[in-house]
């Protein structure tokens, strides 16, 4: 049977309070031998604080919450693990919670943090358009940082990357290969981060004077099998089409099986440009050029504004903005006759 602080407090003479106080390092009003003798009662009786119970008389658990929306996208651990190691440096733990793009899964989840008395929430939120739940946690005090998918308020914190310049710098490098005829495999245009590449991705032709066709763009859901029936749709309506920007890695793998399944080669007839560039893009064959997003950096800095956020530290931003960089590797290459 686990010892209770009730027995340390027996054993050693005093009252709950006394322990209470020894333990959570506020022993005002406790002598020296009597804080000496609890804590070595602690150590022999191998003693473990129930982290809410602490939280209770401390107003802190050491404990955040972390949900994700998808677990299987290789982007995501990226972020759970800058968010681990970070929180790991300054004594936090962390609760993963993968949400599978589920709004009534994430409130769940919230309700749940809540009960568990966390001091704050990383988001990568899910893909439904609504956030209220998450602006009504903002408002009730709880600490939040948003990461990837951005939330409409002005009192949220948020670590993201320019996807807008992503896109541009993208597709402006397959406009440079000689790429004209580019299609766009989106990921769902009611998140703001599939908003922002497709228009980064429109002012690329517009700046080189190659006119927007709308058969040319193709809205997926930033999974694998997105990118499949987006570039079958692609393929079918536009025969002259040269090259692909997918929104993110994971289309883009779609997008090289159905490339493959017409009878394609890559990069000699469809070049592929994909986005966040996970690590499996570096073993495809032929590798996949890409732009990259820090996640695992974006996932350190996230944590660290969120425990400021807890520990009542002044930001000096509400927002962070990371850059994209394109990596160029073998699935572009200058179009057929250029």
């Amino acid at each position: 049977m686990a010892v209770t602080i009730k027995d340390i407090a027996r054993l050693a003479n005093v009252s709950v309070t006394t322990v209470s106080r020894v333990i959570n390092n506020k022993p005002e009003g406790v002598s020296e031998e009597t804080r000496q003798k609890i804590l070595k009662l602690v150590k022999e009786l191998g003693y473990q604080p129930n982290a809410i119970a602490r939280g209770l008389v401390t107003k802190k658990t050491k404990t955040i919450g972390l949900i994700i929306p998808d677990i299987s996208n290789p982007f995501f651990p990226d972020i759970a693990r800058g968010v681990e190691d970070s929180a790991h440096i300054y004594g936090y733990n962390v609760f993963l919670c993968n949400t599978d793009d589920n709004l009534e899964k994430e409130s769940e989840y919230i309700r749940a943090l809540k009960e568990k008395y966390v001091d704050g929430i990383i988001f990568t939120s899910s893909s439904i358009p609504k956030h209220e739940h998450i602006i009504e946690l903002v408002e009730s005090g709880i600490p939040v940082v948003i990461m990837d998918r951005r939330v409409d308020s002005e009192n949220i914190y948020g670590v993201f990357l320019d996807n807008y310049e992503g896109g541009y710098i993208a597709t402006k490098h397959l406009i440079d290969l000689g790429h004209e005829k580019i299609g766009c495999i989106t990921g769902p245009l009611y998140t703001k981060s599939a908003k922002e590449r497709l228009e980064g991705y429109k002012k690329a032709l517009l700046d080189s004077g190659i006119k927007i066709d709308e058969k040319l763009i193709f809205e997926g859901d930033y999974k694998i099998n997105g990118g499949i029936i987006g570039a079958e749709r692609l393929l079918k309506d536009n025969k002259d089409m040269s090259a692909i920007f997918a929104c993110n890695d994971l289309m883009a793998y779609g997008a090289y099986k159905t490339i493959r399944s017409f009878g394609y080669k890559i990069p000699d007839d469809i070049s592929v440009v994909g986005f966040d560039d996970i690590q499996l893009s570096q073993i495809l064959e032929p590798q996949l050029s890409t732009i990259k997003q820090p996640a695992y950096d974006m996932g350190l800095t996230a944590a660290r504004m969120l425990i400021k956020l807890i520990e009542g530290k002044k930001l000096k931003k509400k927002i962070i903005n990371f850059r994209p960089q394109l990596v160029i590797r073998q699935s572009t290459k200058l179009v057929k006759g250029g």
